[in-house]
This record gives structure tokens, C-alpha cells and sequence, in this order.
């Protein structure tokens, strides 16, 4: 048994009332100071409006900070992600650069014996008593002066490969004072693995130094021979 003894006996001792007492002081003012049961209903309804508005903004903002939360995230993932498709994107224009770099070099390094293989061939074919006065790419330089191959526009790699060999048509264009070594020389190119589609444009009687002379046009197609007729020797031999 607790005993309190006031040395103040002047001075009331003011008890302290906790605040859920007074919350039911209030209450019960409230009750009996209001016996209407309609207003009581509606007074019990906005209490529970209240609480319910209170729970509901807390749940919101509960919800709404765990939303931001994720939208940051979600937001940081996204920088990721864009610094790795600039990445991506450099990378596939580097890509793209050596392709075509490399389709012009296998275009140029599988052009540069073309024209040496032409002029080996049309030379070795040449009977007698005949000769070429231009050898040219048709459509290129007009006959009569020499002519370099053309030069060609780099192609993506796809095409180049499914283009297959190249196909370059050239004129001939020469003179012969035997016929027969005329006919005898379509024939030749004819037979060469490296040449087709030979056809006769024209032949002529000229004269030239007093002396008539057959001036013949011919139109050929040159075309990759077979790896049969491809004969390969080294750069360097020894010499013993």
C-alpha cells in the first residue's frame, strides 16, 4: 500500500489525465449532450469517414514512395541500357566500315591480274602476219587507244559475294593480211579457258601503206578460268 503525504497542504494536487481519458470525456459530452440517433449515426459516420480517409492516404503514400522508389531504378537501368546501345551502335558502324573496307580490297585484289590475263591471252592467240591495234573495255575508251580497266564502286559484302566472278567484256580491234588468220584467230580465243563469248562485229577490206589489210572488231567476254588452268609458280627461286 503506497501512502502519499502532502507537504503543501495549501495546494490541490492536480491529477494528469492521459489523452485517451479525455478522448472519452469528449466522447461521452458528445453523447450526452446529442440523443438524436440520426445525428449520432451521422456523427459515427464521419468518424469513420476520417479514419478511413487517414488510413487511406497512408497506404497511398506508402504505395507512392515504394513507386518512386521503383521509377528510380527503372530510370538508372534505362541510362544503363543507353550508354550500352551507343556502345552497341559504334561498334556495328565500325563493323560496317571494315566489311566494306574488305569488300574493296578482295574487289581490287581480285581485279588487279584481269587485264594481265586478257592481254596474256589475246597476245598468245595472235597468229601470223596479224596484229592488235587496241585492245579496250567496251563502252570505255574508244578504239585505238589503250584503255585501263574501269574502276568499279565498292559493294557490301553480301552482294559482292553473291555477284559471283565479275564479267568484263572487252573489243579487239586489229588488222591481218591472211583471212584465214582472222578465222583462225576467232577460233584461239575461242579455246582459251579465260575467254568467251566471241563474236565477229566487223571485217573490212583497208588499205594501209598501199597494201590491203583485213581490219577486224571483236567483242569477247573475259571470265575467271578454272582452278585447273590456274598455274601458280613462287616469287623467288633458287638458283643452284
Amino acid at each position: 500500500m503506497k501512502i502519499e503525504i502532502n507537504l503543501r497542504p495549501g495546494q490541490k494536487r492536480v491529477r494528469k489525465v492521459s489523452p485517451l481519458e479525455k478522448v472519452r470525456e469528449w466522447g461521452r459530452g458528445v453523447s450526452a449532450g446529442v440523443t438524436d440517433p440520426l445525428r449520432l449515426a451521422t456523427i459515427a459516420a464521419w468518424a469513420v469517414a476520417v479514419v478511413g480517409m487517414g488510413g487511406w492516404w497512408f497506404t497511398t503514400r506508402t504505395s507512392v514512395e515504394a513507386l518512386e522508389q521503383e521509377i528510380e531504378e527503372v530510370r538508372a537501368e534505362h541510362r544503363r541500357f543507353q550508354g550500352f546501345l551507343k556502345q552497341k551502335q559504334k561498334q556495328e558502324m565500325v563493323r560496317d566500315s571494315l566489311f566494306a573496307q574488305i569488300s574493296t580490297i578482295r574487289q581490287v585484289d581480285g581485279d588487279r591480274y584481269v587485264w594481265a590475263h586478257v592481254l596474256d591471252e589475246v597476245t598468245r592467240a595472235l597468229p601470223p602476219f596479224t596484229w592488235l591495234v587496241s585492245v579496250a573495255a567496251s563502252g570505255g575508251a574508244a578504239p585505238g587507244t589503250p584503255a585501263a580497266p574501269p574502276a568499279a564502286a565498292p559493294q557490301p559484302q553480301a552482294a559482292a559475294d553473291s555477284a559471283g566472278p565479275r564479267v568484263l567484256k572487252f573489243t579487239l580491234v586489229g588488222r591481218t593480211a591472211d583471212i584465214q588468220a582472222y578465222t583462225r584467230y576467232l577460233r584461239d580465243l575461242e579455246a582459251s579457258p579465260w575467254i568467251a563469248n566471241v563474236t565477229p562485229l566487223q571485217a573490212q577490206t583497208v588499205i594501209e601503206a598501199d597494201r590491203p589489210l583485213t581490219a577486224f572488231t571483236i567483242v569477247a567476254d573475259f571470265t575467271p578460268a578454272d582452278s585447273a588452268f590456274i598455274a601458280t609458280v613462287p616469287l623467288v627461286e633458287s638458283v643452284r
